[in-house]
């Protein structure tokens, strides 16, 4: 007989019991802890997320509200080691972290009534064009550059933006703050990343908060696989605080590439991956 976990969830118009084979749960706490790993350093951790989730055959806005829920585990794990470290300095971030909030909060509020098949066919041109320059300026993100903007402007102009693409859509948002932070502030790639997760927390957290008032999030898959992404996102962080840049470029370069060529796949070809 096949042993089953059996939860309740929240669904329109009450509660839905949904099964979870215990190897279900295991492969779930194994992609957590991977996807953890590789978003604290490079981001993109949602793409290895969401296909998992996806193919356990639930509903597509379930999947997206638990993905929000254990990528919260994750940003927030890289969070608490980077500041521990001293990478990331929370005070500096705390008016970015609300402007990202309130973006995140009103991009998953406006995409429960639109469909953003335009931003599924540039994201990934853009992903693409980000890879070409840092390719072209190896030595872009070695060294703290002298900023081209004020905190304040970078703040609410990348804060309220990238915030509000991360709830509205997502993929690709921690690449997208990691240029703007080493572009904008000149900040160099180790301190870029750590912020990074710092902002990303906060839009994840005001995203899931969005998600959790529609009921649509599948808890035992969340909790589990945000464990897995707790432990993944610790030891990525080491590694980022470790090794540095010459470390993370490579995995950054790389990931990104992949986050661009899985969008493409999926949107161009096949038109079915879901936003967030």
């Amino acid at each position: 007989m096949k042993t089953a976990a059996r939860i309740c969830i929240l669904s329109d118009g009450g509660y839905d019991a949904v099964m979870a084979e215990w190897w279900q749960l295991a492969l779930l706490l194994a992609t957590g802890l991977v996807a953890g790993f590789v978003d604290s350093i490079a981001g993109g951790g949602g793409l290895i997320t969401l296909p998992v989730l996806l193919n356990l055959g639930i509903d597509p806005r379930l999947a997206l509200g638990t993905n929000k829920l254990q990528a919260t585990f994750g940003s927030g794990s890289a969070t608490a080691h980077y500041a521990r470290a001293g990478a990331v300095n929370l005070s500096e971030c705390r008016r970015g972290c609300i402007f990202a909030f309130v973006g995140a909060a009103a991009g998953a509020l406006l995409v429960q009534q639109l469909d953003p098949d335009l931003l599924k066919h540039l994201i990934p041109i853009l992903l693409i064009i980000v890879v070409v320059y840092l390719w072209c300026r190896p030595q872009l993100g070695e060294t703290d550059l002298h900023p081209r903007m004020t905190r304040q402007r970078f703040d609410f102009l990348f804060g309220l933006g990238i915030g509000f693409y991360d709830g509205f859509m997502g993929p690709g948002t921690g690449t997208f703050f990691t240029m703007a932070l080493m572009l904008g502030l000149g900040l160099n790639l180790t301190k870029a990343t750590a912020t990074t997760k710092v902002l990303n927390f906060a839009t994840n957290v005001a995203a899931l908060l969005v998600f959790l008032l529609f009921g649509k999030i599948w808890f035992l898959a969340g909790i589990v696989m945000g464990a897995g992404q707790w432990l993944g996102a610790r030891a990525g962080s080491k590694m980022v605080l470790r090794h540095g840049t010459k470390f993370i470029r490579p995995i950054f370069l790389s990931v990104v590439m992949l986050i661009a060529l899985r969008m493409i796949y999926t949107n161009w070809f096949q038109g079915n991956f879901p936003h967030g």
